[in-house]
Order: C-alpha cells, then structure tokens, then sequence
C-alpha cells in the first residue's frame, strides 16, 4: 500500500491538482512507493492522519506533527529538487517507522 502525502490549496482543485500531479509523477519515475492526494484547506487536518507529509501551498501559520514541503517550489520550479528531498526523505522515515 502506497504512502500517503498530501497536498492542500484553498479549494483543493487547481494548483493543488497542479502539485500532486507533478508530484505523483516524481515519485512514480524514482519508483517510490506513495501517493500525492490534492484536498482543500478546510479538509487538511483529518487528511493528515496517517499521511507521511503535508505538501503546503497556503502559510496558514499551522505547525503540524509531520514534516510540511513547500509546495510553492513544485509550482515554480525554483528549489523544487531540494524540496523532493525533503519529501522523498519524509516518505522514507515514515515507512522505516510505520511500515518496517
């Protein structure tokens, strides 16, 4: 079963849709094991439970129990590798911790 990550925007439709893809794309040719899910900023919180990261387009100045990817970097290309780190080693904590 994949990770889960999740990526919020206001509406949970276009730029969120816009990263996850993107995203999802990323992991898929590194050939990791997770899956981006796009939702709106109202539905986050309980999106969060068992997520391995949290993709933030919006600074709603929230700390969260997971590790938070700038997801303005994968919308503008400018330090999205750095970020994909973040996020490739986010997902691999996780599993390590979770999954074994």
């Amino acid at each position: 079963m994949p990770v889960k990550v999740i990526v919020a925007c206001g509406s949970g439709v276009a730029t969120s849709q816009t990263i996850a893809s993107k995203v999802n794309r990323m992991l898929k040719n590194d050939k990791i094991d997770a899956e981006v899910e796009a939702v709106d900023l109202k539905s986050v919180d309980r999106n969060l439970k068992d997520a391995a990261a949290y993709i933030s387009i919006v600074n709603d100045h929230k700390t969260y129990d997971l590790p938070v990817i700038n997801g303005i970097k994968f919308l503008t290309g400018m330090g999205q590798q750095d970020e994909y780190k973040k996020l490739v080693a986010a997902i691999n904590d996780y599993q390590k911790k979770h999954l074994g």
